[in-house]
C-alpha cells in the first residue's frame, strides 16, 4: 500500500482528489493539509511514502515545502501539482529536486500512475510541459534582478526596493532598465507580465 499525504488548499479539490485516490486498491491517503507550513509536521506524524503537493499553497508555497521535506525527510518522495503549465515553474521544481510534476487537469488515472512511479523511485514529469520547458530556455535574469522584479511585481516602487535591498535608488533603476532590456519588455509592467507568464517569478 502506497501511503500518500495530500496538500491542497481548495477544499473541494482536495476532497475530490482524496475520493479518487482512495478508489485505487494500492493507494491510501493517510493525511491531508491545506497550507504549506503543515506539510513537514504532518509528514513526520503520518510517515507517507509520497507527498502530493499543490505548488500554490498559502503560508509556505509548495516548492519551499518540498525542499524542506527533501532536507529533513529525504526518504519521502514529492509529486507537485499545478494548474499553470509554465516552463519556468517546471524549471524551479526541478531545481528544487522534486520527484514528479503534473498538471492538475491530467486524467485521474495519470495521477495514480504518477504516484506509483514516484513511489517506485522514478522521476515523473508531464511530457508536454517538459517539451515546453526545453524550448523556452533559461531565465536570462540574475538572482538579484529577479529579486528586484519580484518586489516590483508586489507593488514596490524604486525607493521601496532600494530600502528593502540596501541599494541606492539609482542602482534599482539601473536594474529595472537591464531587466526590461533582457526581457524585451516595453516597460516595468510588461517585464513583470513576461516573467510571470514564463514562470520565472
Amino acid at each position: 500500500m502506497i501511503r500518500v499525504l495530500l496538500a491542497e488548499d481548495m477544499h473541494m479539490v482536495r476532497g475530490a482528489l482524496i475520493a479518487l485516490l482512495n478508489l485505487e486498491p494500492d493507494i491510501e491517503v493517510v493525511a491531508e493539509v491545506s497550507s504549506g507550513d503543515k506539510i513537514v509536521p504532518a509528514a513526520r506524524q503520518h510517515g507517507p511514502d509520497v507527498c502530493v503537493i499543490d505548488i500554490d499553497l498559502p503560508i509556505l508555497d509548495g516548492l519551499s515545502a518540498a525542499t524542506k521535506i527533501r532536507e529533513t525527510l529525504p526518504q519521502i518522495r514529492t509529486l507537485m501539482l499545478t494548474s499553470l503549465g509554465r516552463p519556468g515553474t517546471l524549471r524551479r521544481a526541478l531545481a528544487a529536486r522534486v520527484d514528479g510534476f503534473l498538471l492538475k487537469d491530467a486524467p485521474p488515472t495519470e495521477l495514480a500512475d504518477a504516484i506509483r512511479r514516484v513511489a517506485a523511485g522514478e522521476r515523473v514529469v508531464d511530457s508536454q510541459l517538459a517539451l515546453a520547458a526545453w524550448d523556452r530556455g533559461e531565465c536570462p535574469l540574475t538572482d538579484r534582478e529577479l529579486e528586484v522584479l519580484r518586489l516590483a511585481a508586489n507593488g514596490a516602487d524604486a525607493p521601496d526596493i532600494a530600502v528593502a535591498l540596501s541599494l541606492s535608488v539609482g542602482t534599482v533603476r539601473n536594474y529595472m532598465t537591464t531587466i526590461m532590456t533582457k526581457l524585451n519588455g516595453r516597460n516595468r509592467v510588461d517585464a513583470i507580465r513576461i516573467a510571470e507568464e514564463a514562470g520565472w517569478l
